[in-house]
């Protein structure tokens, strides 16, 4: 910002404002960190539920297929 551009509002006002933004991020912040765990939690349990149902159902190895001899 230029040095000769003046700010054309109360220092008090500006304080304010600039605690309600840092207020309103650090809550927004927080809410991202539990949504980012929950997802994590649900991730991990749909992993183990894949790797359990491909325990349980492996998938069908097709078997070579081989020439006949003669």
């Amino acid at each position: 910002m230029p040095a000769d551009v003046t700010e054309s509002k109360e220092p008090s006002v500006l304080l304010q404002e600039f605690k309600d933004r840092y207020s309103n991020i650090q809550k927004e912040t927080q809410q991202l960190q539990g949504k980012i765990r929950e997802n994590e939690s649900t991730a991990l349990k749909l992993l183990g539920a894949i790797e359990t149902l491909e325990y349980l159902n492996p998938p069908v190895a097709e078997e070579p297929v081989t020439e006949p001899t003669e």
